[in-house]
């Protein structure tokens, strides 16, 4: 089991009156601290994480849990807003940035809160980078240092033709495992946080479970790199779409099982098909050290990430309120609003709560209300306003009912399934690498 001794903070601030939430709240209203108006706008320096390590300014940390669970990374989905309401919801769950290109982060390092700032209730937080320059890589790492991510991970999944064409990283990058092992060197010997890789399970014709061990040995052999999330499908790099890279490449469970099985000292995050708080649990059982999930996340926050806490940490349920996650989330909307000019917007900040009550009542009626507020709205509460009275209070103020049915026995055959074992070939990988 992969153990992480990390610290979390959760700060509090008074909650902004609207007459949209009439009701009692039992918790206090947990944000973002914005420092604009201060000569540094850094929303989360590093001598302030120290300061606040240290017991100061009154904040007290605790250990986070390990990651268990965790929200993929998403190009445009897992933003600020997104990892914002994905921890109003989930305490203990892990969230990734979206992918930021280390060549942003570098180019941009006069303008890098408006990539890399977040508020420090996000904790644990991973920041993915991309690219295939390794002194660019160590570059952004060691600029982004100074916003205190709790591990830095490489993409090395991303069938973009963007991405894995055009700019050469992403799943292209497998094709290469010592460059791989070479950049998370740089990148580790330039932070002092874990540092992981994110890949498939092959790409196009190099798709075979000894191919995939080659790369996983490589790579953590000779780089720090010991911690893996595994998207259990391979990657075609012509004629299909992202979307379809993520449905008709086959899921292969059984090759990520194999590497549990062949890398006894690595740590494993399955990754792919999985889309239910059952099916998380049903891999976890089958040995996985963790799972991510991705879409079902976004597309279904409320009954997702408002189990992760109880049914997978064993922690007692809060009792939160969709009411009261809107209510502290209003706050945080309105304190971002406008923040970089013209942006985010009102639709920008909104985006990630258009799914919060996938199948509930009222949701249609919602969604309608929506696309005539943000034509109007130009504060989020008095999005709220306009809007939420297509809920019924019933689900406004329900905690999370039971998790929804999911496919227990995903993994039961899994044993019966593995390739065969993998055998070393040292000489010849180190002569090819």
């Amino acid at each position: 089991m992969m153990k992480f001794a990390r610290y979390s903070l959760a700060v509090s601030f008074s909650p902004i009156g609207s007459n949209v939430f009439a009701k009692s709240f039992r918790f206090p209203v947990v944000g973002c601290i914005y420092r604009g108006n201060l000569e540094s706008s850094r929303l989360f320096s590093a001598s302030c994480w120290r300061e606040q390590l240290n017991g100061k300014n009154g904040v007290v940390a605790k250990q986070y849990l390990p990651p268990w669970f965790s929200v993929a990374p998403m190009m445009d989905w897992t933003d600020n807003h997104y990892r914002t309401l994905a921890r109003l919801i989930s305490k203990h769950s892990w969230l990734y940035t979206e992918m930021i290109a280390a060549e942003t982060i570098v180019h941009q390092k006069d303008n890098l809160d408006r990539f890399l700032a977040y508020s420090p209730d996000q904790h644990p937080i991973v920041l993915q980078i991309g690219g295939s320059n390794i002194e660019n890589l160590a570059k952004a790492t060691e600029l982004a240092n100074a916003y205190c991510y709790d591990e830095i991970n490489l993409n090395c999944g991303c069938p973009s033709p963007r991405v894995a064409g055009h700019g050469c990283f992403g799943v292209s990058l497998m094709l290469d495992p010592k460059f791989v092992a070479e950049a998370m060197s740089a990148i580790a010997a330039n932070t002092n946080v874990p540092v992981s890789v994110k890949c498939r399970i092959g790409v196009d014709d190099h798709d075979s479970y000894d191919e995939l061990c080659d790369f996983i040995y490589n790579v953590s052999s000779f780089s720090p790199t010991k911690h893996f999330i595994i998207h259990s499908r391979k990657a075609l790099l012509n004629g299909i779409s992202p979307a379809e890279n993520r449905s008709i490449p086959p899921l292969k469970y059984e090759y990520f099982y194999g590497l549990l099985r062949d890398f006894p000292d690595l740590t494993f995050t399955i990754n792919g098909g999985i889309a239910s708080i059952v099916e998380v649990n049903a891999a976890r059982e089958a040995g996985a050290h963790g799972v991510m999930i991705g879409r079902a996340a976004y597309n279904n926050p409320w009954h997702i990430l408002g189990h992760v806490d109880t049914a997978i940490y064993g922690v007692p349920s809060s009792g939160l309120t969709r009411r009261q996650v809107l209510k502290k989330y209003q706050v945080y909307g309105d304190s971002v609003l406008g923040k970089y000019g013209h942006k985010p917007t009102v639709r920008d900040i909104v985006k990630p709560l258009l799914n919060l009550f996938h199948s509930a009542p009222g949701n249609g009626l919602w969604k309608r209300k929506a696309d005539a507020a943000f034509r109007s709205c130009t504060t989020i509460e008095s999005f709220f306003e306009e809007t939420l009275v297509a809920i019924p209070d019933s689900v406004l103020d329900s905690p999370a009912a039971e998790p929804p049915p999911g496919r227990g026995d995903l993994f039961a055959d899994i044993d019966s399934l593995l390739p065969p074992p993998y055998e070393t070939r040292e000489e010849e990988i180190v002569l090819c690498a």
